[in-house]
């Protein structure tokens, strides 16, 4: 394995006992590209043709304050597969708070945990404090991969192929692009939101395959809303207002305390593609907490939705964590909030909800095939953690039509992240390719990418392969075939 290294970032950050600053989440300064990566024990696929991207969290500079994890700046890991070798590169997210800050050789802004005046510039996103530091999600459209922020950042295009940066996204609205994004492999387009704290409050837009904004319309909702993600099915787009934001009294004092509002319920907003404000239908369910929606599809008279209910959207602060980091640590274990996998029902005919779990254990980050995107679909691939912490420690297959499952687990002191699929070119059936994740070994002290074969996860990987250096944990990856890529490029031109 030959490394070749870039030139150093200025990093400022000093030895700590934060939990989310050390251990599987030590922050990684070096960028590096290797040409071919060593691999460990199996082989890697020879049909394997594509990019696997990973987003993570990490911190470069000494926080001004108390820091949470989904402050860290955002870097990018790429692994490509070609001919049955595979290489590596891993590249900060030029931001332009990344840039101010290694200009200032310090952090500039305060962190979601910190109060609103700890900044020394103006912030970004829809807090309005934070640095926008594209450092939660990773999708590839028109070619590109595009790298957003959760609280509605600029979002940022990157090579999906080499890294190299290619700035921010040229329309972008003035809101921002929440995390999130989704893509229709279908048709190249891509659907995204954002949210603010100002009236209308939500927006709702679609870029076609040209990387063309070609519809942009308000969603208006009673006041500011903290939405995540969103999902369509071929002809409708999915948007949520649910009953977990911020506290209207407080943030009056520009305090961003999040609060179950009681008495509310959940509401979904389902909107033709290229509709209209006056288009939206709004449907009510029960309250909850979704971070994170699977898919949806068309059936009949109805609108089928799958994600993760939150049955505990805002758990009590964790007595057995760390002094000061009691709410931090209780907001970032699912066995706090407790996930499961659930369906809602939406009837366009009679305007009625049904719902249910699909699932009673405890899960979220899901994946399935993105050909599937939009459609009927039958495999989910959903992560599993370790109590109390914010690590991923293994998968659950779960077949929707038979209700069956299987599991596997990594060996204890590794952690995974987000396995999104990789169908095979020739693929037979829905579930013929592979998942694709880096896991982090604490116990070891490095990483390695993990292949495993989708239609028997169960067996544990087909495939490890070496990388130069032990990661830092984050949150979303994505997988992009080759001719994905090639063909949106030229769609794009």
């Amino acid at each position: 394995m030959k490394i070749e290294r870039l030139p150093p970032v200025k990093f400022s950050l000093q030895p700590n006992n934060h939990p989310y600053l050390n251990g599987a989440w030590t922050p990684l300064r070096e960028e590096v590209t290797v040409d071919e990566l060593d691999v460990i024990d199996g082989a890697i696929p020879a049909d394997l043709d594509g990019v696997y991207l990973r987003n993570t969290e990490n911190q470069v500079h000494q926080p001004l304050g108390r820091y949470h994890p989904f402050d860290g700046d955002g870097m990018i890991h790429l692994i490509d597969f070609k001919g049955g070798k595979a290489s590596y590169r891993n590249r900060f997210v030029r931001t332009r708070g990344f840039e101010a800050e290694q200009e200032a050789d310090g952090a500039l802004w305060g962190g979601l945990a910190d109060p609103a005046g700890l900044a020394k510039r103006p912030g970004y996103c829809a807090h309005g404090s934070l640095k926008d530091s594209s450092s939660t999600d990773i999708v590839v459209h028109a070619g590109r991969a595009l790298s957003t922020f959760y609280q509605c950042g600029e979002g940022y295009r990157l090579n999906a192929e080499t890294l190299e940066q290619e700035g921010i996204e040229g329309w972008t609205p003035i809101d921002g692009i929440s995390a999130h994004p989704k893509v229709d492999e279908a048709t190249g387009e891509l659907m995204f939101f954002n949210y603010s704290k100002f009236a209308p409050y939500l927006h709702y837009g679609v870029v076609d395959r040209h990387n063309k904004l070609v519809t942009y319309i308000p969603i208006p909702t009673p006041g500011p809303r903290l939405p995540h993600d969103m999902a369509f099915t071929e002809h409708y787009s999915i948007l949520n207002d649910l009953p977990v934001f911020w506290d209207e009294g407080l943030l009056k004092r520009n305090i961003h305390a999040v609060r179950m509002h009681d008495g509310t319920p959940s509401r979904f907003a389902i909107v033709p593609r290229h509709g209209r404000t006056e288009d939206v239908r709004w449907f009510e369910a029960a309250p909850t907490y979704v971070l994170h929606w699977l898919n949806a599809y068309e059936e009949g008279d109805e609108i089928i939705l799958d994600g993760y209910f939150q049955e505990n959207p805002t758990p009590e602060p964790k007595r057995d964590a760390p002094p000061g980091f009691e709410h931090m640590m209780a907001y970032l274990d699912q066995q706090a909030f407790r996930p499961k996998l659930h369906r809602w029902r939406f009837n366009l005919k009679d305007g009625t909800t049904r719902e249910a779990h699909l699932d009673d254990r405890i899960m979220e980050f899901g994946m399935f095939n993105q050909r599937y995107a939009g459609r009927k679909y039958r495999y989910v691939y959903s992560t599993v953690t370790e109590p109390g912490w914010f690590l991923f420690t293994g998968f659950v297959k779960t077949d929707l039509e038979t209700g069956e499952s299987t599991e596997f687990h990594l060996p204890r002191g590794q952690y995974a992240s987000e396995t999104p699929f990789a169908p095979k070119p020739d693929a037979t059936s829905e579930d013929d390719g592979y998942l694709i994740s880096f896991i982090i070994d604490e116990a070891g002290g490095g990483s390695y990418c993990a292949i495993l074969d989708a239609k028997r996860i169960e067996d544990g990987p087909i495939c490890r392969i070496a990388l130069p250096h032990k990661l830092c944990s984050g949150t979303h990856a994505c997988w992009a075939d080759r001719k994905f890529i090639r063909e949106g490029a030229l769609g794009a031109l």
